[in-house]
């Protein structure tokens, strides 16, 4: 697998456009390439930010979550939040490189990698291209944070190994490989998280990864998401005291 990031020309200011970033950065893309692009640069390309002293952060997280947890439940005063299915810290909602705005997740993070990946597709004649959105996450129980793929088109997200025997013969029960958070994480880490500049970022020599050509559909997307109820976390998950957001996607045990 080779990840090269890609150093924007120059900050890209809020309400630019996405598509015509990609095109002022992105080298010629070739079949079988996946292009990362970081949710903040999407959102600042969508005007999803708030000038900090217009707005408390607390109340936009309560805005933006599905569900959240109050700060003041944190040791570190921070608010863990679900949001699109995912469990996230401060509903995505970060200012760092933000010039004194907060930034929020792109308004439908989905359609945005859709629209991305076909306007590449169409840009450089290509029929197998991928397109992830990241954002960076933390994970119980381990210091640092970590890549993970908000919305993703073009790819299959998950591999699945059930019914598939080991390299002894056993077979596989429960095993699915999640690509899509796999690589956010890899180009992640090599994007960076400071002051890097370098927002988007180019996958390739991947043969693991399953091309779909097209944008996923709404199945498709419910296979990458795990019911509370069904979740391996669950005692911990419908343990905690959330309060409803106004986002409002789906309904807590």
């Amino acid at each position: 697998m080779k990840i090269t990031a890609i150093k924007t020309k120059k900050i890209v200011p809020n309400g630019d456009n996405l598509l015509a970033v990609l095109d002022a950065h992105l080298p010629p893309l070739r079949e079988r390439t996946v292009v990362v692009i970081t949710s903040k640069i999407a959102a600042i390309c969508e005007g999803r930010v708030v000038r900090i002293g217009d707005a408390e952060k607390a109340d936009l997280i309560a805005r933006e979550a599905d569900y959240y947890l109050p700060s003041e439940e944190s040791k570190y005063n921070i608010t863990l939040a679900i949001k699109n299915g995912m469990l996230v810290p401060t509903a995505g909602i970060d200012e760092s490189n933000g010039n004194g705005f907060y930034i929020l997740w792109p308004e439908d993070p989905q359609r945005t990698a859709n629209e991305a990946r076909g306007h590449l597709s169409r840009k450089h004649s290509l029929t197998h291209l991928g397109v992830i959105l990241t954002d960076s996450t933390t994970a119980p129980l381990r210091w640092g944070t970590r890549g993970v793929s908000i919305a993703a088109s073009g790819i299959k997200p998950l591999n699945d190994y059930i019914g598939k025997p080991d390299i002894f013969g056993r077979e596989l029960k429960v095993t699915k490989a999640n690509i899509v958070d796999g690589l956010a994480a890899a180009a992640v880490a090599v994007m960076g998280e400071g002051d890097e500049q370098t927002p988007l970022a180019v996958i390739e020599d991947i043969p693991f990864v399953v091309f779909q050509g097209r944008n996923p559909t709404e199945a498709e997307l419910q296979e990458l998401r795990i019911a509370i109820e069904e979740d391996l976390y669950a005692s911990l998950l419908r343990g905690a005291k959330w309060k409803k957001g106004g986002g409002g996607q789906g309904n807590m045990p």
